[in-house]
């Protein structure tokens, strides 16, 4: 992992084909998962999918998913996050399939290859 200012592509191991990491803060967690899921998750649609969770001030979760618009649920009944295990430095990126993720000292913003995506940081969020 890169700690200097210039932005690196940042990667991190996979764990059944599933990739975790986390902000800085440690107030974002976030979990690729590929087409076909894994051994203890299947996304709906069947993957992939980029789900990333929001710890503060009110825990949300983001799914971004192989088409369509991401989806924020708000009353989330599994609230596991955030690891710490590996770390995506603010001004690098992370890509895995059609997704890519900047996380910046502002916030972290995901997008699929079409533009879809959203954005996430303590003081707001959005969904594109």
């Amino acid at each position: 992992m890169s700690t200097n200012a210039s932005a690196v592509e940042q990667t991190f191991p996979a764990d059944g084909g599933v990739v975790y990491f986390n902000m800085p803060s440690g107030n974002v967690g976030c979990q690729y998962t590929p087409a076909g899921g894994s051994d203890v998750y299947m996304p709906e649609d069947g993957g992939p999918e980029l789900g990333c969770d929001r710890i503060e001030p009110a825990y949300q979760r983001f799914i971004l998913g192989k088409s369509g618009k991401a989806k924020r649920y708000q009353n989330v009944g599994d609230t596991g996050c955030c690891d710490g295990s590996h770390t995506l430095e603010y001004g690098n990126s992370w890509k895995k399939g059609p997704f890519s993720c900047e996380a910046t000292k502002a916030g972290l913003s995901c997008n699929r290859d079409d533009g879809h995506g959203f954005f996430i940081s303590r003081s707001k969020t959005e969904i594109h």
